[in-house]
């Protein structure tokens, strides 16, 4: 009887270690694929990205507000239409240097 419960025992601690191996093989499997999928995979950069997050929102609210009132003092003050067209082409171009210039942060 003893016998037989060695053998059943030593059979079943082949056949668990025999999984045991399995499982070990498939983590290191899946491992291997998710740091291949991680080195593939482009980073995504957190918090500000892009152009229009380069400000914050109070800072773009006074960029379309300022631009909307020189606009307007444009087409108020101004009575030529071509000189009205014209300063208007002038501030939409130079506009981008000017908040680079306002609203730069890196000094």
């Amino acid at each position: 009887m003893s016998k037989e419960r060695a053998r059943r025992r030593e059979a079943r601690q082949a056949r668990l270690a025999a999984e045991r191996a399995v499982r070990l093989r498939r983590a290191a499997r899946r491992e291997r694929c998710r740091a291949l999928v991680r080195r593939l995979t482009p980073k995504l950069r957190r918090g500000r990205t892009g152009r229009l997050n380069r400000h914050t929102r109070g800072e773009r609210a006074a960029i379309v507000l300022l631009t909307g009132a020189a606009l307007a003092g444009i087409w108020n003050f101004v009575d030529d239409l071509a000189l009205r067209l014209a300063l208007v082409v002038l501030l939409l171009l130079a506009l981008p240097a000017i908040v680079v210039i306002a609203l730069d942060r890196r000094t």
